[in-house]
């Protein structure tokens, strides 16, 4: 199998910030400790503040499917559920091959 890449953008609310910084700080931390994760890296957009970007790369798609049902994600997502500003959004990239 090959390598499976996702990104993902977290919206936060400007005055609940810090919180969710260390809500994804944990994440990032728990993630990087399993097993089948190669990266997992996050950023602030730099075009829209408190848009948070977490670039991940996974040996194969049973990586990224055991990130997906782990514990530290979902409470991730519980913990951060009143720090969002909007809905995060999670990105399975494809390849495309240049022409």
């Amino acid at each position: 199998m090959s390598q499976v890449q996702v990104v993902a953008t977290i919206p936060v609310r400007p005055d609940r910030r810090s919180e969710a910084l260390e809500v994804l700080g944990t994440l990032v931390e728990a993630t990087r400790a399993e097993e089948g994760c190669l990266a997992y890296d996050l950023f602030e957009s730099a075009a829209a503040p408190d848009v948070f970007v977490m670039v991940e790369r996974y040996a194969d798609q049973a990586a990224l499917d055991a990130h997906m049902s782990s514990e530290h994600l979902a409470a991730a997502f519980a913990a951060a559920q009143d720090l969002l500003a909007g809905e995060v959004a999670i990105h399975p990239l494809v390849p495309v091959v240049a022409a």
